[in-house]
């Protein structure tokens, strides 16, 4: 078997980059902090001694000079190691995933300004228009689950949409499901789409939620509309040899469906875990396999839960060796993540942070692989393994 696997843990970061002041974000340290607090305020190490094997602590010290709390590997490693910094402009979903299938984002994205209302009375009053709408509520930056509980009863009631925007390039669109009608909330994404584009807006996002009054959930039909990668992606490359490109999770979206044999969705880590380990036991030889862990980030993260993230760390690790043995020889692995989301630091937005690169598989001995200065040395890396011609930016660190 050549085949490939790209398991992102969406927003673990390994502490700040080194223009991570220039984002507001110094200080931050996604991996460290959430350590730092199982040991300080749980009484209790962090539990995971899968991903410290393929050298996690090791990666994350060559990012701060300092190994996280209950890290003690430092010898015999079972997967190369190393930190990577973003050479993309942003801090943002989209950025790290490109930047990492060999396409750095060069450019500046537009984003909404820190203002109430934040969205241009041009902008809202044609997403009314074209939507036939009675309103919309919010039009503010916002964490989603706190504005769909601020505002989700007067949704239900008014069939008025809830807009919101983050420190990222995106508009979000968070709708009920049943009152207001999931179709009905991704109609309204794709006019939304449309109207964003002369803003440079990487990407609307509709954010359906079911549930009554205080009890209110998002569910897994969310749905990301966005900007294509402005060059070929290592996706794009492996598809067109030929070869099979599975998405899981949330991948398919984030390169606008291009480069992508096959979709495949699920609700919550342990799903796409799921999802994964059955990849691994029936994808064919040259296939490649990316998964985005998104409940770090999206139910940990940005909602600043960091026990929550801790304990998704936990169960990560814990099904770990269950993916190692369905590696075949000649398979080739790759954690890492696509920015930070430090629970620990103030706010609700991403954090622009290091990286991991954590290569492992049959054949792949223990070592350091320094510090990287792109995150599209991933792609490179899997580029050359499946026999695809060089991309354009990344160095192969086989």
């Amino acid at each position: 078997m050549t085949r490939a696997f790209i398991l992102v843990c969406d927003s673990l970061g390994i502490g700040g980059a080194p223009d991570a002041e220039r984002f507001g974000d110094a200080g931050a340290d996604t991996l460290g902090h959430i350590a730092r607090w199982a040991v300080s305020e749980r009484g209790q190490a962090l539990r995971a001694p899968h991903l410290d094997s393929l050298g996690l602590g090791a990666a994350a010290a060559l990012a701060t000079g300092a190994r996280p709390a209950g890290f003690a590997r430092a010898d015999g490693f079972t997967g190369a190691y190393g930190s990577a910094i973003e050479e993309s402009r942003g801090k943002d979903t989209p950025s790290g995933h490109w930047e990492m299938a060999g396409v750095p984002v060069r450019f500046d994205w537009g984003y909404f300004p820190r203002a109430i209302p934040c969205f241009p009375k041009a902008l809202t009053d044609a997403l009314i228009a074209g939507g036939h709408l009675p309103g919309l509520l919010g039009n503010k930056h916002a964490s989603g689950t706190e504005i769909i509980a601020e505002l989700g009863e007067e949704h239900v009631a008014s069939n008025k949409p809830i807009i919101y925007t983050s420190a990222d390039s995106v508009f979000q669109i968070a709708a009920h499901e049943e009152s207001f009608g999931l179709e009905r909330l991704y109609e309204i994404c794709r006019i939304a789409f449309d109207l964003v584009a002369p803003y440079k807006i990487g990407r609307v996002i509709a954010r359906p939620f079911i549930g009554g009054a205080g009890s209110y959930k998002r569910t897994f039909h969310r749905r990301d509309l966005a900007v294509p990668p402005p060059a070929p992606t290592l996706l794009d490359r492996h598809r067109k040899a030929g070869g099979a490109v599975v998405a899981i999770g949330k991948i398919a979206d984030i390169f606008a469906h291009q480069g992508v044999s096959r979709e495949i969705k699920a609700d919550g880590n342990m799903a796409l875990f799921d999802a994964m380990l059955a990849e691994a036991e029936s994808a064919p030889d040259g296939a490649l396999v990316l998964t985005n862990f998104v409940d770090f980030d999206q139910n940990f993260g940005h909602r600043r839960d960091v026990a929550g993230y801790a304990r998704a760390i936990e169960e990560f690790d814990a099904r770990l060796p269950q993916f190692v043995a369905r590696l075949e020889p000649g398979d080739l692995a790759v954690i890492t993540a696509d920015h930070g989301c430090d629970p620990t630091y103030p706010g609700s937005d991403h954090t622009r942070e290091q990286v991991p690169v954590l290569l492992f598989g049959p054949g792949i001995a223990g070592r350091s692989l320094g510090r990287r200065s792109g995150f599209a040395d991933i792609g490179q890396t899997i580029a050359q393994h499946l026999g695809l011609a060089p991309l354009a930016a990344g160095t192969s660190l086989l």
